[in-house]
Formats: C-alpha cells, sequence, structure tokens
C-alpha cells in the first residue's frame, strides 16, 4: 500500500515509518519543517510539505494514498492551555481524511488516548459514551475521545477505520513524554517523588510495540475497531519512582495531595490518576503481542538517566 502518514518524524510516528517500509509498504510523510522533511528522505519515505491546517492538502494526500495513520496532533498548542483548538484542528484533519477516503474501504487509523475510568482496568469496549457530536468548549479534555468516536463512526460511510488507542507512556530510548519529566522533577527536587501512596497505575507501551501495532490495524483491523497499543497494564507510580530514585542515587518519597501541584506542576494532574488499561481484546483481534522491554525493564536499561 502507498501510505499517508501525519506525525511521520515524531516520537511515534518516527518508528511507524520505518516499520510500514520493512513490511513493503510505500509511505508519504507530512512535514512542516525541512528538518522533518528531510528526517523522511532520509529514512526512505516520500515527503508531503504542508501542515495540519491546510485540509485541502489533507483531503488530496489521502485521495492519492491507499491508507492514512494519522499520528499528529498539536501538543505545542494543547500543552500551552489550547488543548480545546488542538482537538479542534485535530477533527477538521479527520474529517477530511473521512471525506476523502468514504465508500472506498480504505483503511483510516487515528492515533488518540486510553479511556480514563480511575479504579477500573479499562478495555477496548469502554470510552463510547462521548456523543462525536456534543460540544466540548467546556470540557476539551473529552474532545480528543469525541474525535475517536468520530473516526469509529466513519466505518458507516464506508470507511475502514480504526482507532489506536495509546497509554499515558510511550517509551524508549529518546522518549521526552512524561517519564522524562518525572526524571527532570527528581532532579530539580532532590527526591523522586509520587503522590499519596503511589499505587497510582501507569499504562506503557514501547513505541516499537506501538509502531507495529499501528502497521497491523492499517492492514487488517475491521472497520470500526479501537485498538489498545498496552505492554503493561498499569505500573504503580511509586515503583517508577524507586528506579528513578535508584538511577539518580535520590531518596524517594511521598508528596502529600495537597503539595502535588507544587511539586510535579502541571504533570501532577497526570501524576494523580489511576488509569491502567487492557489490551487482551487487541491482541486477540490481530494477533498483536509486544515484543519489547516493559517500562521497568526499559527504565533499568539506562537511557533515561544519561544527560
Amino acid at each position: 500500500m502507498r501510505v499517508f502518514v501525519t506525525g511521520a518524524s515524531g516520537w511515534i510516528g518516527s518508528a511507524v515509518v520505518p516499520e510500514l517500509l520493512a513490511a513493503g509498504h510505500q509511505v508519504a510523510g507530512l512535514a512542516r519543517s525541512d528538518d522533518s522533511a528531510a528526517a523522511l528522505t532520509a529514512a526512505g519515505a516520500d515527503v508531503v510539505r504542508g501542515s495540519l491546517d491546510d485540509t485541502d492538502m489533507l483531503r488530496r494526500a489521502a485521495a492519492e494514498a491507499d491508507g492514512v495513520i494519522h499520528l499528529a496532533f498539536r501538543h505545542d498548542v494543547a500543552f500551552t492551555g489550547g488543548f480545546a483548538a488542538a482537538a479542534r484542528s485535530d477533527r477538521a484533519a479527520v474529517e477530511a481524511f473521512g471525506d476523502a477516503l468514504a465508500g472506498s474501504d480504505r483503511p483510516l487509523v487515528v492515533a488518540s488516548g486510553t479511556p480514563a475510568a480511575p479504579g477500573t482496568v479499562t478495555t477496548e469496549r469502554d470510552g463510547h459514551d462521548i456523543d462525536p457530536d456534543a460540544d466540548l468548549t467546556d470540557n476539551p479534555a473529552q474532545a480528543r475521545g469525541a474525535n475517536a468516536e468520530f473516526t469509529l463512526r466513519l466505518a458507516d460511510r464506508g470507511v475502514r477505520s480504526s482507532v489506536l488507542r495509546l497509554p499515558r507512556t510511550v517509551h524508549g530510548d529518546g522518549d521526552q513524554g512524561f517519564v522524562a519529566m518525572l526524571i527532570a522533577t527528581a532532579r530539580a527536587k532532590g527526591v523522586s517523588g509520587y503522590i499519596g501512596d503511589g499505587s497510582q497505575r501507569w499504562p506503557a507501551v514501547h513505541r516499537l510495540d506501538a509502531a507495529r501495532l499501528a502497521r497491523l490495524g492499517l492492514e487488517h483491523a475491521p472497520a470500526g475497531s479501537p485498538l489498545h497499543a498496552i505492554g503493561d497494564d498499569g505500573v504503580p507510580l511509586r515503583e517508577i519512582a524507586e528506579v528513578i530514585g535508584r538511577h539518580l542515587d535520590l531518596p524517594t518519597a511521598s508528596v502529600d495531595p495537597a503539595d502535588a501541584a507544587e511539586h510535579f506542576g502541571w504533570l501532577s494532574m497526570i501524576a494523580s490518576l489511576d488509569q491502567p488499561s487492557s489490551a487482551t481484546l487487541t491482541r486477540e483481534l490481530l494477533d498483536w503481542r509486544p515484543e519489547q522491554p516493559g517500562l521497568i525493564e526499559d527504565l533499568d536499561k539506562g537511557h533515561y538517566f544519561t544527560t
């Protein structure tokens, strides 16, 4: 297949592109910058210059492809107070892809997150109670979930749509996500902290396992499939903090929930949530099995702690 990939030079996309190429697919990757374009060319992919804001270009690129993997999300906007705007941009992109692929039974894989139901191990059957057409201006945190539901409903328009639900931690050498932020906080504070008793569970997956699932979803997922890219169902925050403390030679300590925002900053909102998730149904559907190290084993490899 010729596959159009957004976010192709990003953390997950830069693993998805070689995964696709190794499986014999052709890849056309979206690139906003010269650096991204150069990285895609070096990887062996074709380059489509543009941004998520250019929906006409996205529609054309999807129409010329045999399938689409949409990984890009405007995190730079989302994490500076503009999550609602980032979600609107994401919706516009998915709508453009849906228009281009309607009636063709061609695949569309869209990245999203696992649903949050504190204290419950969520599955692929959860998180479908969001109305994709609801006005979520006052609840932007659910807006990306609404976009995911919109994606799944494209199956009714003849699109072989699936949603790649990613956990809060997609780890590996080079990760600059939430675990790297916990490590930076520990260095700055002189203690590797966890909130309360540290029982909050973090689902995780290695980026190479996530990339393989993206390819399998493209190739084989039935229309309307939610896919869970979960390697570890839930790693307790205290266990993560203990590994970080050991590698940095720092004490590990509980942070009172009342002091969490001061200690962790905005990351406290993430660190305080218990959000375990399962991929049992996805493994059965696509015969996908994580092959890479789990989060704790990956942390113990030491690459997170090199400076």
